[in-house]
């Protein structure tokens, strides 16, 4: 509780900077990163769970998981093939978190002895006590923002480079394949914004997983969870977008994700019912669930955005930054 108490001043602070940001190009990525996933993270913190509850880490490594989408790099050791099945089968039948693909759990389990929220980083101490280590760091943390906000248009693999050399970390995949998707629970919890799902997973869904559980037992705890996940989701996006329009909401993205989440439950009961008896081949649910995702967002998702006038801003500031530029390198001309 001290530690919750301690932590809610950020959190209100961290909520309420998008509010003085005015460019949407600041505003977008610091509404997504600080206000919703830094916060979140912090607030997992103060019950010691999370990636910024192991004591290893460095104020530098710490500041930076907390602002953006990175992890620790993990070196787990080798395990056999009979271990881990073990694991698998285990974690199976305590751990049945229904957001995995089509409806089976992570085949990633965390090695024997590794907690899943708080893996052994392979983080080094030495040094981190010099004054000149973290104004270098410091340093690299600011270029390392501006990396940030255009690694859309960099490699991958360029940016693993980047974070890699800078902190000892690495960059999480944001999405994997969504147009790939085989069900609407496959594309939220495997494929389509990774780092968001995985930071609902520990905010929202296993706690009330372990509250529900003990009111309605274990099998069914699991759809009430998820349909609390999508009604986080669906609150946080409206936030985001009041950030970035300054506009009454009208609740479509709320309903969008409702829809989803619905749909979410729906599909966990089916698979739980028919115990994966019977399912559509991968010809028919890939298009299915694709297009679903696509005609539900044009209907109720991709409205908001042209509400906001997101690109409009965008483009003009780009324009504006242009001009500015064209007219420091005249000045300098000039003066040469």
């Amino acid at each position: 509780m001290p530690r919750l108490l301690s932590i809610i001043p950020i959190v209100s602070l961290f909520f309420a900077l998008p509010l003085k940001l005015h460019s949407v190009n600041l505003c977008g990525p610091t509404a997504f990163a600080i206000a919703w996933l830094s916060n979140f993270k912090l607030l997992l913190l103060a019950f010691g769970k999370g990636p910024l509850s192991h004591p290893s880490l460095s104020l530098p490594h710490f500041t930076a998981i907390a602002c953006f989408p990175i992890r620790i790099q993990q070196n787990p050791p080798p395990k056999s093939h009979a271990n881990l099945e073990n694991s698998l089968t285990s974690q199976n039948r305590d751990n049945p978190y229904p957001l995995d693909q089509d409806g089976h759990h992570s085949q990633n389990p965390p090695p024997k002895g590794h907690n899943r929220e708080n893996p052994n980083p392979r983080i080094t101490q030495n040094g981190n006590t010099s004054v000149w280590n973290y104004a270098i760091k410091v340093v690299l943390l600011a270029l390392f923002w501006s990396v940030y906000e255009y690694s859309d248009h960099i490699h991958p693999k360029v940016l693993l480079v980047i974070y890699g050399s800078l902190f000892g970390l690495e960059l999480e995949p944001q999405f994997n394949k969504p147009h790939l998707s085989t069900s609407v629970q496959n594309f939220w919890g495997r494929r389509w914004n990774l780092v968001v799902s995985r930071t609902l997973r520990s905010t929202i869904y296993e706690p009330a997983l372990c509250v529900l559980a003990q009111v309605i037992g274990r099998k069914w705890a699991s759809l009430p969870a998820v349909m609390c996940t999508f009604v986080v989701s669906a609150l946080m996006h409206e936030i985001i977008f009041y950030y970035m329009g300054c506009l009454q909401p009208t609740w479509e993205v709320t309903r969008f994700f409702l829809l989803h989440g619905a749909c979410v439950v729906a599909e966990i009961w089916i698979k739980k019912v028919v115990k994966d008896r019977w399912r559509l081949p991968r010809l028919i649910s890939t298009p299915m669930s694709v297009g679903f995702v696509m005609v539900t967002g044009f209907w109720l998702f991709i409205p908001q955005l042209l509400r906001c006038k997101l690109y409009v801003r965008a483009f003009e500031e780009y324009a504006a930054l242009g001009a500015f530029v064209k007219d420091v390198v005249a000045g300098v001309v000039k003066l040469y």
